[in-house]
């Protein structure tokens, strides 16, 4: 098991492999925007869903001319 300084001192060494100009976020990064994608897909997906299911009826403003003048 690596110690969290080991670990620190191992980072200078891996970033010096790196083109700090060519650097992609890379499959990880992809997949990571690929499930977020996904997730807000199927949210909105069931938001519909839900929002079909909604029956809303607005009620007449009290004296406001229509049908509640009718009636009486």
């Amino acid at each position: 098991m690596m110690s969290a300084s080991a670990t620190l001192a191992a980072l200078p060494l891996a970033a010096a492999d790196l083109d700090k100009d060519k650097v992609t976020p890379g499959v990880l990064g992809f997949i990571v925007f690929a499930v977020i994608g996904g997730a807000v897909w199927l949210l909105m997906k069931s938001m519909n869903k839900h929002m079909k299911r909604v029956d809303f009826v607005e009620a007449p403003e009290p004296g406001a001319p229509g049908e509640g003048a009718a009636d009486k």
